[in-house]
């Protein structure tokens, strides 16, 4: 479980969140949603430490992670799985040494260990026969499953993925969504997903967070979402589904 409480966060005389209050679940999908620009990609960033808050509460579990010293959060990043929009994969390495790449930096496992956890995790991920190929080498929708298998090889506590479907065609994204929805479950893990994809957060949502001008403007889950009389969250919802028809 991942809860802030309160938290502000400006750049100078621009107030970019203003007094959000969260409680993201264990074992559930908790999505941020909202349009460009409000805030929501600075709230992902204040709660793994990358913007340090002006003001507010950030808990992982019952640490109180935002008084922190660098020591004490590198063991709570030791913990924290990062899915990244275009997948950040290091174009030089092989598709086993991308996965591989947290286990050499942040453990003590021989390398028969850490060839095996990745393998484990490139299993997972429905990813077999790559490991020598290179991203250049691969589509898309693998390469989103090689960073999913990165971002699980430390067995983290909490993942944190950054618009997962982004370039990726309808058919694709559903396999990322399922894959995030499994192992969200399967090693109950705190999971955070920034998306614009209604397809996703209708299909995979399990607690929904409106972001609106740096505010946590609604929550709710996948039913509530499709009921709401707020202008503001029906303008979004409605206007995002006719995109997606339009690029289907």
């Amino acid at each position: 479980m991942i809860e802030i409480k309160n938290i502000y966060k400006s750049f100078g005389e621009l107030d970019v969140i203003k007094d959000i209050s969260i409680k993201f679940e264990q074992g559930k999908v908790n999505m941020i949603i909202g349009e460009s620009g409000h805030g929501k990609t600075v709230l992902m960033k204040s709660i793994v430490g990358l913007h340090e808050i002006d003001k507010g509460e950030i808990f992982y579990d019952k640490d109180l992670f935002s008084v922190m010293d660098t020591d004490n959060r590198k063991e709570i990043r030791k913990k924290i799985g990062m899915l990244f929009q275009g997948s950040a994969l290091f174009d030089s390495l092989s598709v086993i040494d991308n996965v591989k790449f947290p286990l050499n930096m942040l453990t003590e496992m021989s390398e028969e260990e850490k060839e095996e956890r990745a393998n484990f995790c490139l299993k997972r991920v429905n990813l077999i026969n790559r490991n020598d190929l290179f991203p250049s080498e691969i589509s898309g929708g693998m390469m989103k499953r090689v960073g999913i298998a990165r971002a699980i090889a430390l067995n983290p506590r909490y993942l944190f993925c950054d618009e997962p479907n982004s370039g990726l065609d309808p058919k694709t994204s559903i396999v990322i969504d399922n894959l995030i929805k499994e192992i969200t479950q399967e090693f109950d893990i705190t999971t955070i997903v920034i998306s614009h994809d209604m397809n996703s957060v209708i299909e995979i949502g399990d607690n929904i967070n409106f972001i609106f001008k740096g505010e946590n403007h609604w929550s709710g889950g996948q039913e509530d979402i499709l009921k709401t009389d707020d202008k503001e969250v029906e303008s979004f919802v409605y206007a995002s589904k006719f995109l997606q028809q339009k690029r289907d």
